[in-house]
């Protein structure tokens, strides 16, 4: 694509902003009221007066159509416009809002301009010809091999990643440092250093320590436990010949298709006051009812059951890719099982080691659900940041500097992982052939890991089984076993009247969810494989700069992006709050990285020859992509669209923020039923999501074919007949 192409593109679809869109009203979705008041086009308010500080944009549009029109494409017009066109909209959206001018110090330059809502339809249309006429300028001047689609391609993700990923972040650290509207380092000084974060009362006394450190025992024991159960799962299945490894890998597949708090229903259900296990321990052996369930020993179960198939899938595939030759040459030498293990196996397995961890301490840190449903007395900072906002003190300075001390746990995990694996080299698996034979495990240490993997897969299948009963029995906590539909009734039910009627309480948040979810899929499987493409296959400026802004998303808690969309997106220029776009554009940042990683690692698997050769026969940059890469990176699109398919399903902690009574989703939903001590109608949503869940995943597994994962073999080359 030509500078020339992209530039009148821009241009058209800039106009068509201006003159026919609704300039105003995003937030309210349907176009009723164009196009007149606030949903008229920008040309209209213009003319009348209403909008008089926008007339630059419609000057800068003018001043660059003359040339592109007759055929030119002068490549710094084009720049100039198109970042004035950007700057300008946001620099007015942000100081004259819903109460007028909101920057003082324009007064004497705007006056008191009357109040203006936020931006629609026609200025999104026009800040991306804003933002198109840029990146045509930047072809037409030569940067990115003056390739208009590449250059594109690069400002628009720059852009979406500013507003969605940056911004957001920005708007809750600086709300951290204000108090109301006042600028106040010292409030954010005492807000970060609160006796609710750091204290150690209960070192010394009954009462419960700050949440930080809470937060911190949490994730450590969840990180460390389910890291060592994965770990003897994998030895397991990989050096253990056990006949288990089919059971251990359908295992794998529970926390991906279970929402983040099912978990919990079902120890609840075990062991809540109420329980069947803490009846019959009440009823056989005296033993008191408690409610041990509820605070650190629950939600560290809880957690534990969801990460250990996780980290098993990490440790299991390294355990695969080490070369066996390095233990066969250990053992030649004279090494024991167990001294091979410990000098060789284990080393080699170190950055999965580490992998695991961090992941298992992460998700600790970001979980939302399981604190909310069995965190009882003990608070994490998950919980006490959605209180801050939802509760009845509603301080959102106070959820702001509780966000920055999640954020920082998080990425303070990330650098300890890169301190802790230096720069040592772990390359097993190179070139060259290899025939040897992986070291079985020691006798005692296959003993031990028996010893507590198959009670934890029988604990495991004890908790699903919970799940998948409960919502089909009367009430499985009091132990009433009674065979009864009324909990999917009661959410699920449908009449035949005059057509059908969706009757169920839950058919609406359920619906909402599948929506939302099949619209933000393969929009974060498109983004993230074009992201992948320019990262893998073009050479540009900054392009370390956008690889570090697609994988940010990951390193935000779900709480802390929650937070900051709610901060940012609540009032003009940019309003989405109560709107079901909100909910879409939080799933696509949020699961982008995944997408992006996916497609590096298939991208690595294609050779640059490809492209090489595409481009010597006058295939451009969109033409290769188009007919080269895609049909190659197809399982790797189809497993992303899963993914993020699965996540937009299963996701609470950032949502929960988000939805509104209109736009509610089935996570959201099971949590409130939870809350209302309607147990059994949350089991059996919850069951109704797993089997949509495992349709899709195993949809797409038979679409797609199976991973292969680790050494393969190599493609026997052709031999002369006299060979």
């Amino acid at each position: 694509m030509g500078a020339l192409t992209l530039g009148r593109a821009a241009l058209i679809g800039a106009a068509i902003g201006l003159l026919l869109a609704p300039w105003h009203g995003l937030e309210n979705g349907a176009l009723a009221a164009w196009p007149r008041g606030e949903a008229s086009p920008l040309l209209a308010l213009l003319l009348d007066g209403s909008r008089w500080w926008l007339w630059p944009v419609a000057a800068l549009l003018a001043a660059v159509a003359p040339a592109l029109l007759r055929g030119r494409a002068p490549g710094l017009l084009m720049m100039v416009a198109g970042a004035g066109i950007v700057a300008w909209i946001f620099l007015m959206g942000h100081a004259i809002g819903l109460n007028g001018l909101a920057w003082k110090g324009l007064a004497p330059l705007l006056g008191a301009p009357p109040p203006q809502p936020s931006l629609g339809w026609g200025a999104l249309m026009v800040l991306a010809g804003g933002v198109a006429l840029f990146s045509a300028g930047l072809a037409a001047r030569g940067s990115f091999g003056a390739d208009a689609f590449v250059s594109f391609l690069v400002c628009g993700s720059a852009f979406l990643l500013i507003l969605f990923v940056f911004v957001p972040l920005v708007t809750i650290l600086s709300a951290a440092i204000y108090e109301g509207d006042r600028f106040a380092p010292d409030a954010l000084a005492a807000r970060l250093t609160a006796p609710e974060a750091w204290s150690l009362a209960c070192v010394t006394t009954h009462a419960g320590c700050g949440v930080v450190w809470n937060t911190l025992l949490l994730a450590t024991l969840t990180g460390v436990i389910s890291t060592l159960l994965g770990l003897g799962f994998a030895l397991l299945a990989v050096r253990g010949n056990v006949r288990g490894a089919v059971a251990f890998r359908a295992m794998t597949i529970l926390p991906l298709i279970t929402p983040p708090f099912v978990v919990s229903l079902a120890l609840i259900v075990l062991f809540g006051r109420t329980g069947i296990v803490t009846g019959f321990l009440w009823e056989n052996f005296d033993i008191p009812r408690s409610r041990w369930i509820y605070g650190l020993p629950g939600v560290l179960l809880a957690q534990v059951l969801a990460q250990a198939p996780v980290a098993f899938m990490l440790l299991d595939g390294a355990l695969r890719a080490i070369s066996p030759s390095l233990e066969e040459a250990a053992s030649t030498m004279g090494a024991r099982r167990f001294k091979v293990f410990r000098s060789v196996t284990w080393p080699l397995l170190k950055p999965a080691l580490a992998a695991a961890f961090l992941l298992g301490f992460v998700e600790s840190l970001a979980d939302f659900g399981n604190p909310l449903v069995l965190g009882g007395d003990f608070d994490v900072l998950s919980t006490r940041i959605f209180f801050a906002i939802a509760g009845a003190r509603h301080d959102p300075g106070r959820a702001a500097a509780l966000a920055l001390l999640l954020l920082a746990l998080t990425f303070g995990a990330f650098a300890f992982q890169a301190w802790w694996l230096g720069k040592r080299r772990y390359t097993t698996v190179t070139g060259k052939g290899d025939s040897g034979l992986p070291a079985p495990l020691p006798k005692g240490l296959k003993l031990g890991c028996s010893l507590v993997v198959w009670p934890w897969m029988a604990f495991t299948a004890v908790v699903y089984g919970i799940i998948l009963v409960g919502g089909f029995v009367r009430d499985i906590g009091r132990g009433d076993m009674t065979f009864t539909w009324r909990h999917f009734l009661t959410g699920f039910e449908v009449e035949w009247h005059n057509g059908v009627d969706f009757r169920g309480s839950a058919w609406d948040s359920l619906f909402t969810t599948i929506e939302v979810a099949a619209i933000a899929a393969p929009l974060t499987a498109g983004l993230g494989i074009l992201l992948a493409w320019l990262i893998a296959r073009q050479s540009f400026k900054g392009r370390g700069t956008l690889e570090f802004m697609t994988m940010l998303s990951f390193a935000i808690p779900g709480t802390v992006v929650g937070v900051s969309y709610v901060m940012a997106f609540n009032v003009p220029p940019v309003e989405l709050t109560g709107t079901a776009l909100i909910l879409i554009i939080c799933f696509v940042f949020r699961n982008l990285p995944v997408g992006v990683r996916g497609g590096l690692a298939a991208l690595a698997q294609i050779d640059k020859s490809l492209d090489e050769a595409s481009a010597t026969m006058g295939g451009g940059a969109l033409s290769t992509l188009r007919r080269v890469v895609l049909p190659l990176l197809r399982p790797a699109i189809v497993a992303s669209l899963a993914f993020s398919f699965v996540h937009a399903m299963t996701a609470v902690s950032a949502v929960i923020f988000l939805v509104s009574a209109q736009h509610n989703l089935a996570t959201v939903y099971i949590v409130g039923r939870v809350e209302a001590g309607e147990m059994a109608l949350a089991i059996a949503y919850s069951t109704v999501l797993i089997v949509i869940m495992l349709v899709v995943v195993l949809g797409i597994e038979k679409l797609v074919g199976r991973a292969q994962i680790g050494r393969r073999a190599a493609t026997p080359t052709t031999m002369h007949a006299g060979a």
